[in-house]
């Protein structure tokens, strides 16, 4: 027998430990998710989903092709609102290659946007951009960049792209 408890809010409707799994949309694969833990808060005032330790997430188009991935070290995913929230070591490499990194990340699945107010560096092919603030599609391919910090070439011997305003549209 499991012993009841006073406050079902506080505590996970489901726990997992070692977890590989696929979820599907309209019965289409979208997402590949591996986590050490997850704990789904299903009765929380605001119910989410909470990856407590790393995790790492792939994201499918129609063709079953890798789109990004992304790794963090802690995530949560508000179900109602459907906001991923990612935190600490977070890095994502969309499917041209470009690697983003910072230690905090929101994903808007409803409006389709992925957005941060903190540090973000992005590894392009051909430089390094760093800033405070991003706002992008989340497909990661068309992006700007707020208060740009840094344009590094990765080969010197390139020159900077000029774009304006911080605002990169690949």
């Amino acid at each position: 027998m499991i012993p009841s408890f006073e406050n079902r809010r506080a505590v996970p409707g489901m726990y997992a430990d070692s977890v590989t799994t696929l979820i599907s949309d309209s019965g289409r694969i979208r997402y590949k998710v591996i986590a050490e833990t997850w704990k789904i808060f299903d009765q929380a005032e605001v119910p989410y989903w909470f990856f407590p330790e790393k995790f790492y997430f792939e994201r499918f188009d129609d063709s079953m092709r890798v789109e990004s991935v992304v790794e963090g070290d802690t995530a949560r995913y508000f179900t109602n609102s459907k906001i991923w929230e990612l935190k600490n070591n977070v890095k994502v490499m969309n499917l041209s290659g470009e690697k983003f990194e910072t230690n905090l990340l929101y994903w808007d699945q409803e409006h389709h946007t992925v957005y941060s107010d903190s540090f973000i560096r992005i590894e392009q092919k051909s430089q390094v951009l760093t800033g405070y603030g991003f706002k992008s599609n989340e497909t990661l391919t068309k992006y700007e960049v707020f208060q740009i910090k840094g344009l590094f070439p990765i080969d010197a011997e390139e020159e900077d792209t000029g774009a304006p305003n911080g605002e990169i549209n690949n």
